[in-house]
């Protein structure tokens, strides 16, 4: 579980779901006093934490959580914040992110930091409606039936639900499941696609995956 402290409420959102759709659980704060006392009343894997909090600075928090907790913690400021890092440092921060971020540089070094402090634990279920992924069984549920999936239907299913909001082409689809080139004429995405939303059909008549013509696929709404 990773805790964002971040008064700003989109950006706290904004961070919240990136985390999320990386396969990371993200709980928020939105002052530094309530984020204090999430942090030192609950274990989690790291803090993401705003400097420019109110009630208490992310200085403040920082220094009055070491007293207790060895929580990693990566620190957000803007660019034209007047930030000492050598200090930040010695308060206890193990890295350092300037606003305006770019989101897959904070996934990045949130793994790198969770690597540091002995790995990243992310979670191991996907859920999207009534449909749930074990990650580490590699099996899908649907309304607690299991998805008799192939291991390209499941891992279709994967890819999707790490990123609910994207529209897939198929090319999208079958170069990162495969690793392999995509050509033209395949029609093998067809038909896997086909038969998943088969087996979907056989225990709901709900939507699972829609098809956005000229694009491609993504998770129904």
């Amino acid at each position: 579980m990773i805790l964002v402290i971040e008064d700003d409420v989109m950006i706290n959102k904004l961070l919240c779901k990136v985390l999320s759709d990386n396969g990371f659980e993200a709980e928020s704060a939105l002052d530094g006093e309530e984020g204090l006392a999430k942090a030192t009343e609950k274990e989690y894997e790291l803090i993401l934490l705003d400097l420019m909090l109110p009630k208490k600075t992310g200085e403040e928090v920082l220094k009055e959580l070491r007293t207790t907790r060895n929580t990693p913690a990566i620190v957000l400021s803007a660019k034209n914040e007047v930030v000492n890092r050598i200090e930040l440092l010695r308060l206890g921060a193990d890295d350092y992110i300037s606003k305006p971020f770019d989101v897959d540089e904070v996934i990045l070094r949130v793994g790198a930091v969770l690597r540091r402090a002995g790995g990243a634990k992310q979670a191991t279920e996907l859920k999207h409606k009534d449909l749930r992924l074990d990650k580490e069984s590699k099996r899908a549920f649907l309304g607690g039936q299991e998805i008799a999936c192939t291991t390209m239907e499941y891992s279709i299913l994967e890819l999707m639900m790490s990123n609910p909001n994207k529209v897939f082409s198929k090319r999208n689809l079958f170069e990162s499941i495969t690793g392999e080139e995509y050509l033209s004429e395949d029609n093998t995405m067809n038909v896997h696609m086909s038969n998943l939303r088969k087996k979907i059909a056989r225990i709901t008549e709900e939507p699972y995956i829609d098809t956005v013509y000229g694009m491609g696929y993504r998770l129904s709404k």
